[in-house]
């Protein structure tokens, strides 16, 4: 099995695209259908994961505080989100000497790069979901 075909195996959601071996000469093109960028796009683009990384990257958070403090977030799709990040490297999961057993998790230098990006965007929607709020009750008003 390719390193490609082994990627896409172990991806853990079912929408993922089938990814190409990868071309150090090329540059990605996500717009290209086996463009391995489109499952971090995939990824980054959850708001498990907006939401996830934004509280992990201000401090290191256990499962059941993030569980807690992001609502609406099943334990389930928190697991999932978790071993995705930590997959792609940008989280690090500890596993804590406690009783019963605990574990955290903790941002990495990549996550820290990308945590300023979704920071930008969480703000974005912040301040303007009043706007798109009102565009939607418009745009509902025309039908």
């Amino acid at each position: 099995m390719t390193a490609a075909a082994a990627l896409v195996k172990k991806a853990p959601f079912g929408n993922q695209v089938s990814v190409r071996e990868p071309d150090d000469t090329a540059r990605p093109d996500p717009y290209a259908a086996g463009c391995p960028t489109r499952v971090l796009l995939d990824r980054i683009g959850d708001k498990w994961t907006v939401l996830a990384l934004a509280l992990i990257s201000e401090e290191p958070r256990r499962f059941n505080a993030l569980r807690r403090a992001i609502e609406g977030l099943t334990q389930k799709m928190l697991s999932q989100t978790l071993k995705a990040l930590e997959r792609d490297g940008l989280v690090t999961r500890t596993v804590l000497p406690t009783t019963p057993v605990s574990v955290e998790y903790a941002i990495t230098p990549l996550g820290r790069t990308l945590s300023a990006t979704l920071d930008a965007l969480q703000r974005w929607a912040r301040d303007h979901i009043g706007e798109v709020l009102t565009a939607q009750r418009r745009y509902d008003k025309r039908d």
